[in-house]
C-alpha cells in the first residue's frame, strides 16, 4: 500500500487571502476522498532542518527568509524573490515551508530504506524556487531537497515534471549533474512563467542530455499532450535507467485552470496516472515519490488529484462526487462545477486552429529528439 505524507501544519504555507496558492486547495481534495469513502491516515513526517535545506539552497536566502520571518525590514529581499508579489512575507514563512519540505525529503527516505515503493507527498512540488532565491510561489525547493537525499546514497534520479509551468528551479539545481535527469512538459515559456523550458536547454558538461524540455503551443489538448510523452518519456528514462522517478503532479494543465491555457482533462491525467506507473515498473522497480505542485481551480485540483490518490492506490475509480462534499465546499467549487469525478465528454468546444498546433507540437518533438539523440547514442 502506498505511503501517504501529509500533516495539519501544510495549511501553515499560505501567502493570504488573494494569493492563488491557496492552502485550502488541500483540505478540499483530503475532504473529497474521505466523502468518496476512504479513511485518508498520513504519515505525519517531520520538518526539514536548516542543514537540509543548505543542502541545495545558499546560506544568504535562508537568512533571508528567517529574518524577514521575524519581522525585519530588509530592502535587499526582493533580490531574493521575497517581499513580492508572488512570494509575499507572511508571518511562520520559514517553518511552514521547512514542513513541506520535510515531507518530501521523508518520501525519499522511505524509497531509501527499501520500506515502500510508491510515496505521494500530498503537498510540495515547489519546483521553481533556485539555489539563491525564492519564486513564483516556491520559498524552498523540496523536490531538489530530495533528489540531493537520493544522490548522497549513489542513486540516479530521474525526474518528471508535468506541472504547467516548466520546472525551472530543479532543472537549474542539477543542470550540470550527470545522475539526474529532469523532463519537464508545460506550456511553452514564450508565452508563460517563467519563460524558459526551451528545448535547447539540454544540460551542462557531463549532464549534456539530460535536461529535456516539451514546451506545448497553448490550446494543446490530451490527445497531442499524450502523443509528445510517448515520443518522448520512454526513451529518456530506457536511456538513462534511474533508480527512482521523482513526479511533480501539478494539476494547473488542465483546461479550466486560471493561469494557463493548456487542454488536459481529467481523462488526460488518469492515462497519465498510469502510464508514469507503468514506466516506473519498468524503469524504476517501481520507484516513485509523487508531490503536488500548482494548480488554482479548486474544483479541478480535488478532482485531479483524487484521481491521483486512486490510481496510485490501485482502486476503482468513483463515478459522481459525493452531496456532502459538493455542499460543503460549494463557495469555493462555484456553480460551474459538475456532479461526477471526470469531466464531461466532451469538456470544450473545439478550439480553432488543432492542425496547425499539432503541425508545431510535433516539429518540436522532432526537433528535441535530434538534439537529444546525439548525446544519448
Amino acid at each position: 500500500m502506498p505511503t501517504l505524507i501529509h500533516r495539519a501544519e501544510y495549511g501553515q504555507y499560505d501567502f493570504g487571502p488573494e494569493h492563488p496558492f491557496a492552502p485550502g486547495r488541500l483540505a478540499v481534495l483530503l475532504d473529497l476522498i474521505r466523502c468518496l469513502g476512504h479513511s485518508v491516515a498520513p504519515v505525519a513526517a517531520p520538518a526539514a532542518t536548516r542543514e537540509e535545506i543548505l543542502s541545495v539552497h545558499d546560506e544568504a536566502l535562508v537568512a533571508m527568509v528567517e529574518a524577514l520571518d521575524h519581522g525585519d525590514t530588509r530592502p535587499e529581499a526582493e533580490r531574493y524573490g521575497l517581499d513580492t508579489a508572488d512570494n509575499p512575507v507572511f508571518p511562520g514563512m520559514d517553518l511552514a515551508a521547512r514542513w513541506l519540505v520535510g515531507g518530501t525529503l521523508h518520501g525519499a527516505r522511505l524509497l531509501l530504506a527499501g520500506t515502500e515503493t510508491r510515496v505521494l507527498q500530498l503537498g510540495g512540488g515547489l519546483h521553481h524556487a533556485q539555489k539563491d532565491r525564492a519564486a513564483g510561489f516556491c520559498l524552498y525547493n523540496d523536490l531538489a531537497v530530495a533528489i540531493q537525499a537520493f544522490l548522497d546514497q549513489g542513486w540516479r534520479v530521474a525526474y518528471l515534471d508535468i506541472d504547467l509551468h516548466h520546472g525551472d528551479g530543479v532543472q537549474n539545481l542539477f543542470y550540470g549533474h550527470d545522475r539526474v535527469l529532469t523532463i519537464s512538459l508545460h506550456e511553452t515559456g514564450h508565452y508563460l512563467y517563467p519563460g524558459t523550458g526551451h528545448i535547447q536547454e539540454l544540460g551542462a558538461g557531463p549532464a549534456r542530455g539530460l535536461s529535456v524540455n516539451v514546451p506545448f503551443e497553448p490550446f494543446t489538448e490530451g490527445e497531442g499532450y499524450l502523443e509528445a510523452f510517448e515520443e518522448v518519456v520512454p526513451r529518456a528514462l530506457e536511456q538513462f535507467a534511474p533508480h527512482v522517478l521523482v513526479i511533480q503532479a501539478g494539476a494547473d494543465a488542465h483546461f479550466a485552470d486560471p493561469l494557463g491555457d493548456l487542454g488536459l482533462t481529467t481523462q488526460t491525467f488518469q492515462t497519465l496516472y498510469r502510464r508514469i506507473l507503468e514506466l516506473a515498473a519498468e524503469h524504476a522497480k517501481g520507484r516513485t515519490l509523487f508531490t503536488l505542485g500548482g494548480g488554482y481551480e479548486p474544483q479541478v485540483v480535488a478532482r485531479v488529484w483524487a484521481i491521483l490518490y486512486f490510481t496510485l492506490m490501485e482502486l476503482p475509480l468513483p463515478t459522481d462526487l459525493p452531496e456532502e462534499w459538493l455542499g460543503r465546499w460549494q463557495h469555493l467549487l462555484g456553480p460551474e462545477v459538475g456532479r461526477t469525478l471526470h469531466d464531461q465528454v466532451p469538456a470544450f468546444p473545439e478550439i480553432p486552429g488543432r492542425g496547425e498546433r499539432t503541425r508545431r507540437n510535433r516539429d518540436v518533438v522532432a526537433r528535441l529528439l535530434d538534439s537529444l539523440l546525439r548525446y544519448w547514442l
